[in-house]
């Protein structure tokens, strides 16, 4: 038996170089000033970011460019993507005074465009619409100025939760679609591909004028005609933007 230096020498194998990754590609280590101000500012505020509990790579940049997506309603999903890193289980009572902390952060970090997000809340009749909507009606009071973005569940298709959510008027209703629908419930199992093309069909019914939006991931076997599939659905109902990633 060649030990491997061996099999180098007769066959005149030669180790390969080193590939050094480019700048762009390498991620720093968080805890510039901007990562520690937001990193107290949300503890001291009891409040929760996707950016931590979906334990993204990107939260050295982001954090430090002061940029973060709230996650209201509590760290405690009540389904279980598999994409996903946020905890599942029985989540916590709802927190009322959420709304008032989250605009008084939002003040506090002069932002001229918050986006906000929340665990799935099956065990809630309205699946937290109202925290949504309260949500928005505070940072208004706070920052007249300042453009809010939701990134809402399907509240379990019903539409009067969506109901609330748009009375609020935020300037951007997004819902992910994930993926494409042969492999949508592999990856969500308690999501429905149809049912997610149809939330974003109401929201234009109930305002035209709204900005819908959504995303996709790429990358978990879906094929090249199954996304332009995907992308046509979404148009088909009226979706103004949509982020594609991995």
């Amino acid at each position: 038996w060649y030990d491997i230096y061996t099999m180098r020498a007769a066959y005149d194998i030669k180790p390969e170089s080193r590939q050094h990754l480019p700048e762009w590609f390498k991620v720093k280590m968080p805890g510039g000033p901007n990562f520690i101000d937001i990193h107290r500012l949300l503890r001291n505020s009891a409040l929760h970011t996707v950016c931590e509990e979906a334990h993204c790579p990107n939260i050295g940049e982001c954090w430090e460019n002061r940029s973060a997506t709230f996650m209201i309603l509590g760290d405690i999903c009540t389904r279980a993507c598999r994409y996903c890193a946020v905890t599942s289980g029985r989540p916590l009572a709802l927190d009322v005074y959420e709304p008032i902390r989250l605009a008084r952060t939002v003040e506090k970090l002069g932002l001229k465009y918050c986006v906000i997000t929340s665990v799935d809340r099956d065990d809630i009749a309205d699946g937290g619409a109202y925290v949504f909507a309260e949500c928005i009606h505070r940072i208004r009071e706070k920052l007249p100025d300042c453009s809010i973005e939701v990134l809402i569940p399907d509240f379990q298709g019903h539409k009067s939760a969506l109901d609330k959510v748009m009375a609020a008027n935020p300037d951007v209703l997004n819902h992910n679609i994930e993926t494409v629908d042969r492999i949508f419930h592999s990856v969500r199992p308690k999501g429905n591909y149809e049912r997610s093309i149809q939330l974003l069909a109401n929201a234009k019914e109930i305002n035209p004028d709204a900005v819908t939006k959504s995303g996709m991931m790429v990358g978990l076997g879906e094929e090249w005609d199954e996304i332009i599939r995907t992308m046509k659905d979404l148009h088909s109902v009226g979706c103004d933007l949509l982020t594609i990633g991995q």
